[in-house]
């Protein structure tokens, strides 16, 4: 697990959630560690936990695969790159700062980067059975984000009102059906 991890980590440029499609072909399709399923909810609580989103995700991998250990060689694992690329970096950054092939090798990463964003966003939303009816949630949270600074917390808390309402709501109709029977 914690080659597996190392290597997620290494190969991982953009931060936690462009390593998402990584990590699930390694998690969930190569070791099968976790079901698709067990790894959308893992996303979903490392989401919505503080810290690094990389380092939630493989700490609820490895719990969930096999204990409190394996959390911890996954979070290991998992950052392990990180610091010693860091390190090496401090190391000698004063030497490469101002170099044009560094330079030009940056600007061509991004839209690598965007796209490994961007990738698992559709495999969410496909998970998530996202139709031409439900659509607009995401894309007005995108917009108040964005355009309107509003906070991710305010429109997670949102979320999570709607939610419980709607469920409660649904329940009410289904018990109201059941009733007329």
């Amino acid at each position: 697990m914690f080659l597996t991890f190392c290597k997620i980590g290494a190969f991982t440029l953009g931060g936690g959630y462009a390593m998402l499609p990584i990590m699930e072909r390694e998690v969930v399709d190569r070791h099968h560690w976790l079901t698709h399923e067990e790894f959308l909810d893992v996303l979903a609580v490392a989401q919505s936990m503080p810290g690094l989103f990389a380092i939630n995700m493989a700490s609820h991998i490895g719990i969930r695969h096999s204990g409190v250990k394996s959390g911890i060689i996954c979070s290991l694992g998992v950052a392990f790159p990180s610091i010693v690329a860091i390190l090496l970096i401090a190391m000698f950054f004063q030497v490469f700062k101002d170099n044009i092939y560094v330079e030009k090798i940056f600007l061509g990463i991004r839209p690598a980067v965007v796209a490994l964003i961007a990738s698992p966003c559709f495999s969410m939303a496909r998970a998530a059975h996202l139709t031409l009816s439900n659509i607009w949630i995401p894309i007005v949270c995108c917009l108040l984000i964005t355009c309107f600074d509003v906070s991710p917390v305010w429109i997670i808390l949102a979320a999570i009102i709607a939610g419980f309402l709607w469920g409660r709501r649904r329940s009410a109709k289904k018990k109201n059906n059941f009733d007329k029977d």
